[in-house]
């Protein structure tokens, strides 16, 4: 019987290792990725941080509200109608909530979606939040909430009118009323917002109410019929807010009848807030100064 021969083979290399190399290669991979996108991160501007911390704070919130309207982007900035308004709610909640003491003004805050738009309220409390009782002079908490408001609308085509309301508190001086208080409280918000983001020309109004539309008749002299609000209102074709469409100066409210600063091209017209009348009818049945509507 001949013999049985075996031959052995050794191999060149180390037996099989199983694929715990892949993954260790995988986060490394990973790991280089996230160095080279904090670099670039780093080197970027403000805005662009913003907008890509926002997108993953709120990937779908975000991306549907703003699109693509950062630097180098490819989209375009999503024109707001009636139909997605909410997110802008959403939007700008999120923006308040970054502003600082937000905890302590979150119920001096409202919010709704009305016929004419996005009603942001800011109400005043005894003590005065937003200003100080008998004051045009903005606190910085109300500096600070416009400034956040500001960013997030300047970024949209809507147009934006701005309302100031008091009590029914008298003011003690026969020169200055709450009709020239309201006035001057809501072009104070005006001011603050155009320059901190919000376009000249997406002001439409500047109406001041005094004590004609109270929050609460029953209780005229309650500190939260003093507020200021903020209408964003739904974009139709023919109402976008651009430069070209004649709205690129800003709005100047004038009292009793004496304009500040006229708004060329167009004329301001001077009446009570929400009396369709003409200035010339209006004028006639004004015998104290009052305060005005500002329209471009």
């Amino acid at each position: 019987m001949a013999a049985k021969i075996i031959v052995k083979k050794k191999g060149g290399h180390g037996g099989h290792h199983g694929g715990a190399w892949k993954v260790a290669y995988a986060d490394f991979v990973t790991a280089m990725m996230a160095l080279f996108i904090v670099l670039w991160l780093l080197n970027t501007s403000k805005k662009v941080q913003e907008a890509v911390g926002g997108y993953f704070r709120d990937p779908s919130g975000t991306s549907k509200l703003i699109g693509g309207g950062v630097p180098g982007g490819t989209g375009g900035v999503v024109e707001l109608s009636k139909d997605n308004m909410p997110q802008l709610k959403e939007t700008l909640e999120k923006a308040m909530h970054r502003v600082p003491n937000f905890e302590h003004l979150s119920k001096q805050i409202e919010m709704t979606v009305t016929a004419e738009g996005l009603r942001v309220e800011l109400l005043e409390s005894e003590k005065g939040t937003f200003f100080d009782v008998g004051s045009a002079t903005p606190s910085e908490s109300a500096k600070e909430l416009l400034t956040a408001l500001a960013q997030e609308i300047g970024k949209l085509p809507n147009h934006v009118s701005i309302e100031g309301h008091t009590d029914s508190r008298l003011y003690g001086s026969e020169t200055y009323s709450n009709w020239e208080l309201s006035v001057d409280r809501a072009n104070a918000a005006r001011r603050i917002m155009c320059e901190n983001g919000l376009g000249p020309h997406q002001v439409a109004q500047v109406r001041g109410y005094a004590d004609q539309q109270l929050r609460h008749p029953d209780a005229p002299e309650d500190p939260r019929n003093r507020r200021i609000s903020l209408i964003v209102g739904y974009l139709d074709s023919d109402n976008k807010a651009t430069p070209e469409n004649g709205k690129d100066a800003a709005p100047s409210a004038s009292v009793g009848g004496k304009e500040e600063k006229p708004a060329p091209p167009q004329q301001a017209k001077i009446g009570l807030a929400g009396d369709p009348a003409s200035s010339e009818k209006v004028a006639e049945k004004l015998e104290k100064p009052g305060a005005v509507v500002v329209k471009h």
